[in-house]
């Protein structure tokens, strides 16, 4: 018979809490990125629901309007603002609407220059 020796080495209390860090961190960076996917997914799906009777998928739409202003969009948004009854979404979309009339003045004003 040989005879054999087992050696069991136990982790040190640091490096147990230095494993549990690093899989929480992992956990919290998965999580978070699931969220931003479905936030833009959310934002994808119901950018042109602007008149939608559910207010996240309004909210959605402002989202995606902020992000495209022209001229057709300002005036939407101007509709918008006098229909939306919500005071949250309608300061939102006041904030976008001169947000965009800004950028639109700024771009007209280098253009005749």
């Amino acid at each position: 018979m040989s005879d054999k020796v087992i050696v069991v080495r136990e982790e040190s209390a640091a490096w147990k809490v230095v494993k549990i860090a690093a899989i929480a961190m992992l956990g919290v960076a998965a999580v978070g990125g699931a969220g931003v996917l479905l936030a833009r997914d959310q934002m994808a799906r119901h950018q042109s629901e602007l008149f939608s009777p559910h207010p996240l998928r309004r909210l959605a739409a402002l989202g995606y309007l902020r992000s495209h202003p022209d001229v057709d969009n300002v005036l939407l948004l101007r509709d918008y603002v006098a229909w939306e009854e919500r005071p949250m979404l309608r300061k939102r979309a006041s904030v976008i609407l001169a947000g965009m009339e800004e950028y639109l003045a700024a771009e007209e004003s280098v253009e005749r220059a």
